[in-house]
């Protein structure tokens, strides 16, 4: 009969040659029917190097006979051995969430910056169809020079590719003006206190369309989010409906780009930061002939006069800014969501508002009534209840 029994070693304890050799004379009989008397064997021992304890075995050559049985003890130099600590796969889980951590800090300070300089061009110019087609055309020229110059790898597309990002990038445009005409009839504040509210859109999407089940805990978590920004809504002194509703339909079609985004990119070999370059570039064709229609070129141009009297060359400046943070800080939510759920990716998206709402608050100074902040902070618990549910 062999048996065998493993002792996991404590961090940090050792044992050395010396000191085992030591307690086996004091110990142990020199006839102990433990270490029965056997032939002596000559082997080195090193004596000033530590030891390492990694298995103890007993044997027995007869099962009726106790006296032929004998513990053999197994030991190696820790300088030889592998580091006792964390595995490979531990260590390779942490430094995935420093990088999504990283990743998530630079998406939100990215897009404080956006929001800033988007509400100062809609301020002193109201075309949000032509804004958001800037912002979507510096972003693909940006990407283009990248691949040109090989600053980033060109990626690999064909046809299949570009058939699966078309509905992305649909949606991805419905909800980039959506935001934007939401921005310039109320203030940023206001639009991202109901955008708050996209983990409920998230949730619902994917539970009647995706089939997707949830703990009870998350469905009770949309409670508060849902009725903080209802009361955000109510009490808002400066309301506009197509504001509000430019922030819903945002709400909704942002989910969408989400779900789509995470199928597209399975088993794509194209990166995230590639494939909203591409996502951009196809937005863009597809917004275009929108945003001439809409708005047109006369209008814009009649605007930019006026715009360029009251502000001055600075209103450049505002417009190339807010095109540029916008397409830097959509990257970088595209390679999180390269390591994220679409859920995951909605919480974090929705966390980075608090940011966006206090920040936008001290620079416009927009005027906040207590029952208004009561609830966007409501709203606010809320996504942090589902964002605890959903671990």
């Amino acid at each position: 009969m062999i048996s065998s029994v493993s002792v996991k070693q404590p961090t940090g304890l050792s044992i050395h040659g010396s000191d085992f050799l030591q307690a086996r004379r004091k110990f142990l009989p020199r006839h102990s029917p433990v270490f029965p008397a056997e032939p002596r064997r000559t082997f080195v021992l090193s004596l000033s190097k530590p030891l390492h304890i990694s298995k103890v075995e007993s044997f027995s050559a007869d099962a009726g006979t106790e006296g032929s049985r004998r513990i053999v003890c197994k030991a190696y130099e820790a300088e030889r051995s592998e580091p006792i600590g964390e595995s490979p796969e531990a260590r390779s889980e942490a430094a995935r969430r420093v990088k999504i951590g990283i990743y998530f800090a630079t998406w939100w300070g990215l897009n404080v910056i956006f929001n800033i300089y988007n509400k100062k061009v809609l301020n002193a110019y109201p075309f949000p169809w032509l804004t958001s087609t800037l912002s979507l055309a510096a972003g693909s020229l940006i990407m283009l020079i990248s691949w040109a110059l090989r600053i980033a790898e060109a990626p690999k597309t064909d046809l299949d590719f570009w058939k699966s990002l078309f509905p992305v990038a649909v949606a991805h445009t419905i909800g980039h003006v959506a935001a934007t005409v939401s921005m310039s009839k109320v203030a940023v504040s206001f639009t991202h206190i109901i955008k708050s509210g996209e983990p409920a859109f998230s949730v619902l999407v994917s539970r009647f369309i995706l089939g997707e089940t949830f703990p009870p805990a998350v469905y009770l978590s949309l409670v508060p989010i849902i009725g903080g920004c209802g009361l955000a809504a109510l009490t808002e002194l400066n309301f506009n409906m197509t504001g509000f509703m430019g922030a819903m339909i945002s709400n909704l079609a942002f989910v969408f780009r989400n779900i789509f985004s995470k199928k597209g990119m399975k088993g794509k070999s194209v990166s995230g930061m590639n494939y909203y370059a591409c996502l951009s570039i196809l937005s863009l064709l597809i917004l275009t002939p929108f945003a001439i229609a809409v708005e047109g070129p006369q209008m814009w141009a009649t605007g930019f006069k006026e715009a360029l009297s009251q502000i001055g060359p600075q209103i450049v400046w505002w417009m190339a800014a807010q095109s540029i943070f916008y397409h830097l800080y959509n990257q970088v939510s595209y390679m999180s969501l390269d390591e994220i759920s679409p859920l995951t990716f909605s919480i974090g998206n929705t966390m980075k508002r608090i940011s966006v709402i206090v920040s936008s608050i001290i620079i416009f100074r927009t005027p906040v009534q207590p029952v208004n902040a009561l609830g966007a902070a409501i709203a606010i618990l809320g996504t942090f209840l589902y964002s605890q549910a959903k671990k």
